[in-house]
C-alpha cells in the first residue's frame, strides 16, 4: 500500500491500540454494502442531521447508478466533496451541478486513484469506509482476481468520531493541492462539526443492522456469479473462502450492534462485557473445555443482541414499569437475539446459547420450557450471571444492589429459575470477591477480532466438526 494512503496516515496518526478493529482485507462486494449501508443512512434521517461528505472513487470505476444515488445523497447533506478522475463520466452528469456537490478532478497518477472512501461528518455521528485496493504484487500468485468479484481491498469502517475526523482531516489535505478555496470551504464544515456536536447522539443500531443485512444479501449475489462463471469445484474453493470473510465481517457487525446498545443503556453501559467477564469466570470455575469456554465467552458479548431495536424505555425502567408492548418485547429479547443469530451458520451454537438463557430450572421459562440438564450448560450461566449483573446496576426507581444482595437475590430463585449447582459457584465468587481475595472481572480475558467456527473442515483435514479456528476479515 502506498505510504501516502489515507488509510496509511491514519494508522501513524492514531495512538497505538486506537485503529479500529475491522481493519483487515475485504472483498469489493462487501465494501459496496457497507457505503450502500452508510449511505442509506443518510437518505434515512437527514431532516435534523445532515452531514459533510467526503467520496474518492477509484480510476474508471463511476457507474452511472452510483451517480443517480449521490444526487440524492446530495439533497440530504450540507456539503458533498467527490474526489474521481476527469474522465470518470461524473462532470457529465447533472449531480455535479449541484450547489453543494464540488468535484475534485485527480490526475491518473494521483494514488487517491488507488482509493475508495466514504466519510460522513454530521452534528450527532460520525461514519466511515475507508479502503485501498490491494496491488498485484500483493495477491499471492494462485488468487490474482480474474472477476470483479474478487477484488480485494485493505479496508476498514467504524463509527468512532475520533478516527473519523482524523480521517476526514487527511482526505481534506489531500485534495487541497486541487482546490485550495474548496478545501477551506471544507475545513470550515469540518470545523464547524467538530467543535460543535449534538447534544444528542444519533442512534446507529438500525444502520449496524442494515449492515448485517446487506453483507447477507452481497454473499448470495457473489455465490450466485461465481456459480455462473466458475466450473463446481472451483465454486467451492471460491465459496468457502468468501464466506469466511463475510461471515467474519457480520460478527463485527454484530459485536458494533451491541455497543451501540450498550451506548443506549445509561445506566448499565458495560453489560456486555461484565456479563461476558462473569461468565468466562464461571465457566473456568466448572472446568468447562476451551471450546465452549470460547462460546460462552462470545455469547456473554452478544447476549442483548435482541434488545438491537428495543423501545427506550427498556433501558430506563424495571420489567414492572414497562407498559405491555415494552415488556412483550422484553420477555422476547433472548428469542429475537437467538433469531437475528441464527443468520450465521457458523454462529449456530452462540445463537442456541443466547437463545435460551430465559429457560428456567424449573422448566417455566422461554421460549421452549426446557428443564433442567435439558437447559445448554452455556445458556443457564449466561442467564445467572445477566441477572445478577443486572440487579447490581441501578434500573428506574430500583437502586443498585451489592454483590451481597444480588447474590442473595439470585439465590432466591435457586432451584427454581437457576441451576442451584451454578447458584453455588456464583456464591463462591461473590464471597471472595467481598473479602478481597478476588476482584470480579470487568471484561473478558479476549475480546475477539474475530472468533468464529469451522462447521465444514475440509475433508483432508482430520478434525472433529466441532474444532474452532480464528479468522480475520
Amino acid at each position: 500500500m502506498n505510504s501516502e494512503a489515507t488509510l496509511n496516515q491514519l494508522k501513524t496518526i492514531l495512538p497505538e491500540g486506537q485503529m479500529p478493529s475491522s481493519y483487515g482485507v475485504y472483498f469489493k462486494n462487501t465494501l459496496v454494502a457497507l457505503c450502500h449501508a452508510l449511505e442509506d443512512h443518510i437518505l434515512e434521517h437527514s431532516e435534523n442531521d445532515q452531514p459533510l461528505v467526503l467520496v474518492t472513487f477509484q480510476q474508471g470505476k463511476w457507474y452511472l447508478q452510483e451517480a443517480e444515488r449521490y444526487r440524492d445523497i446530495a439533497h440530504c447533506s450540507q456539503q458533498v466533496a467527490i474526489a474521481a478522475v476527469p474522465d470518470s463520466g461524473f462532470g457529465d452528469h447533472a449531480t455535479s451541478q449541484l450547489d453543494n456537490v464540488d468535484m475534485v478532478n485527480l490526475q491518473k497518477d494521483d494514488s487517491l486513484t488507488k482509493e475508495w472512501n466514504l466519510i460522513i461528518l454530521a452534528p450527532g455521528y460520525a461514519s466511515m469506509v475507508l479502503c485501498h485496493e490491494l496491488s498485484d504484487d500483493e495477491y499471492r500468485s494462485d488468487s490474482i482476481p480474474t472477476t470483479d468479484a474478487e477484488r480485494k481491498f485493505y479496508g476498514l469502517w467504524t463509527f468512532d468520531r475520533g478516527p473519523v475526523e482524523a480521517a476526514a482531516k487527511i482526505l481534506i489535505e489531500r485534495m487541497q493541492p486541487y482546490s485550495p478555496a474548496l478545501a477551506d470551504q471544507l475545513m470550515d464544515h469540518y470545523n464547524r462539526l467538530s467543535n460543535n456536536p449534538s447534544d444528542t447522539s444519533t442512534d446507529l443500531s438500525g444502520v449496524v443492522a442494515r449492515i448485517v443485512n446487506y453483507l447477507q444479501s452481497s454473499q448470495q449475489q457473489l455465490v450466485t456469479v461465481s456459480r455462473q462463471t466458475r466450473e463446481l469445484w472451483e465454486l467451492e474453493g471460491q465459496a468457502s473462502k468468501l464466506n469466511r470473510n463475510l461471515a467474519a465481517n457480520k460478527l463485527q457487525a454484530f459485536l458494533r450492534m451491541v455497543q451501540k446498545i450498550d451506548e443506549r443503556d445509561v445506566a448499565n453501559p458495560t453489560a456486555s462485557l461484565q456479563v461476558s467477564a462473569l461468565a468466562e469466570t464461571l465457566g473456568q470455575l466448572l472446568d468447562l473445555p476451551t471450546l465452549q469456554l470460547r462460546r460462552l465467552r462470545l455469547a456473554g458479548l452478544l447476549f442483548r443482541i435482541g434488545l438491537a431495536e428495543a423501545p427506550k424505555e427498556i433501558f430506563k425502567q424495571t420489567a414492572a414499569q414497562l407498559d405491555k408492548a415494552s415488556l412483550v418485547f422484553w420477555r422476547d429479547r433472548a428469542a429475537l437475539g437467538g433469531q437475528l443469530l441464527s443468520s450465521m451458520p457458523e454462529l449456530a451454537p452462540i445463537s442456541r446459547i443466547v437463545t435460551h438463557q430465559l429457560e428456567y430450572w424449573d422448566g417455566s421459562g422461554t421460549p421452549d420450557g426446557l428443564k433442567a440438564e435439558e437447559i445448554p450448560i452455556e445458556s443457564r450461566i449466561l442467564g445467572l450471571v445477566s441477572y445478577f449483573q443486572e440487579l447490581t446496576e441501578a434500573r428506574g426507581d430500583r437502586a443498585a444492589m451489592s454483590l451481597g444482595d444480588a447474590l442473595t437475590a439470585c439465590e432466591n430463585h435457586s432451584d427454581r429459575r437457576f441451576d442451584p449447582k451454578l447458584v453455588e459457584s456464583l456464591s463462591t465468587v461473590v464471597r471472595l470477591a467481598e473479602i478481597g481475595m478476588l476482584q470480579l472481572p470487568e471484561r473478558p480475558s479476549q475480546q475477539p477480532t474475530v472468533w468464529l467456527e469451522d462447521l465444514k473442515p475440509p475433508a483432508t483435514e482430520k478434525k472433529h466438526p466441532a474444532i474452532s479456528k480464528e479468522v480475520t476479515s
